[in-house]
């Protein structure tokens, strides 16, 4: 039992030790990107067996009923990530923008990335975008999917035996579950560095890599305070966190544009433009997830100085559905403001009518903007309920 217990402690420390290795890898990675392999093939069995399998569930998934089947949305986050990460690179890389609303991206080993809904919302131009694709394909790029599993594979075998050959040895196997996850950490923190350097090598300013992780965690904190709830960034992410903390990656990655301090166009207007058609829906279904807090500071990021029809009507869903009696008056006011200022869509006549009703005030005026909602949109799926509604 003893030199089972040697044993273990042996492994787990080459474990630690390949951890700290790839924690010192992002700091090379600053200096110069690896050589790249246009047509690389999977090597070896593990490699080889990840590929395949993947290579069935993307079969299954491209046909998903939430991937947005967008060519031209597709194309336009593709430009964005061969602009940082360059056309040789991305040509390997198959995109699948799929409806979900919160923020997030990943990619597989076999060269499918899949970007949520949500990202394209809270990213504010091309450069914070490209910093998530360019971090997202610096773990492809870097073999990171084969090395994890290697890494897990190893450490549970480890686990295995020495509860097989050492059952008192809880403290250990705790340590071996956490130098997983400190490798993770390692990998995460090595593809931001990555992304970082795309960045600082392409048109765009690399200081958004750090600008979209502060944005996110004013969102974390609008969020907790409209559910009367504090939050604490922390630099360190825990003993068994498998991803950096916000707070530690906006550090890290602000010192190293502050070295760098380079200049770029993060592409604002452009942004705006590429994901015009699709705001609406991105910003229905942000409503939809109930967060007061943080949906009203996504709206005020989005809005800045120039509030938009389309935000001006998220907004008004945004109070309405809250319903407290002075968030119906705040509804209705910003259901007006977005008539007033063209706002095209049918159901910004339908939420000022329902605003009204709810709050008892101008019932002839709920009644006229209900009617002029189904006179714009008879085939409503609420079509009915509404007309009920008018005629009572």
């Amino acid at each position: 039992m003893a030199f089972a217990r040697i044993l273990a402690t042996f492994l787990l420390a080459g474990l630690a030790l390949s951890a700290a290795q790839g924690q010192h890898l992002s700091k090379t990675q600053i200096v110069q990107l690896p050589p790249f392999t246009a047509a690389y093939a999977p090597q070896g069995v593990d490699e080889k067996g990840l590929w395949s399998g993947l290579d069935e569930e993307e079969r299954k998934f491209r046909d998903s009923q939430f991937v947005i089947a967008d060519p031209e949305l597709k194309a336009y986050v593709r430009s964005v990530l061969c602009r940082v990460v360059g056309d040789a690179r991305c040509r390997s890389v198959r995109i699948y923008i799929v409806r979900v609303a919160e923020f997030n991206a990943s990619m597989a080993p076999n060269g499918m990335m899949i970007v949520q809904s949500g990202l394209l919302l809270r990213a504010t131009n091309e450069a914070e975008l490209a910093a998530v694709l360019g971090h997202e394909f610096g773990h492809f790029e870097l073999r990171h999917s084969l090395t994890g599993f290697q890494r897990r594979r190893t450490a549970t075998d480890i686990m295995a035996w020495t509860a097989l050959l050492a059952p008192n040895t809880g403290g250990l196997q705790n340590s071996i579950a956490g130098s997983i996850f400190a490798f993770n950490r390692a990998q995460e923190k090595e593809a931001d560095m990555h992304s970082f350097n795309f960045l600082a090598a392409s048109p765009y300013p690399s200081s958004a890599a750090a600008t979209i992780w502060e944005r996110l965690m004013a969102e974390q904190d609008a969020t907790a305070e409209g559910r009367k709830r504090k939050i604490k960034h922390s630099y360190s992410s825990g003993f068994f966190a498998s991803h950096p903390s916000e707070l530690a990656r906006s550090t890290y990655l602000r010192e190293a544009a502050g070295k760098v301090a380079d200049e770029g166009d993060p592409a604002i207007q452009a942004y705006r433009a590429g994901i015009a058609k699709w705001l609406p829906a991105l910003l229905d279904d942000q409503i939809r997830l109930n967060d007061f807090g943080g949906s009203e500071y996504l709206l005020k990021s989005l809005a800045g100085d120039d509030w938009t029809p389309d935000l001006l009507y998220a907004r008004g869903e945004l109070y309405r559905q809250r319903g407290h009696p002075r968030d119906l008056v705040s509804a209705a006011q910003f259901y007006r403001e977005a008539i007033e200022k063209g706002c095209s869509r049918a159901e910004v006549h339908r939420g000022l009518g329902l605003a009204l009703l709810r709050s008892g005030d101008q019932p002839e005026a709920a009644r006229a903007a209900l009617l002029r909602y189904i006179s714009q949109k008879p085939d409503a799926s609420d079509a009915t309920m509404i007309a009920s509604l008018i005629a009572s």
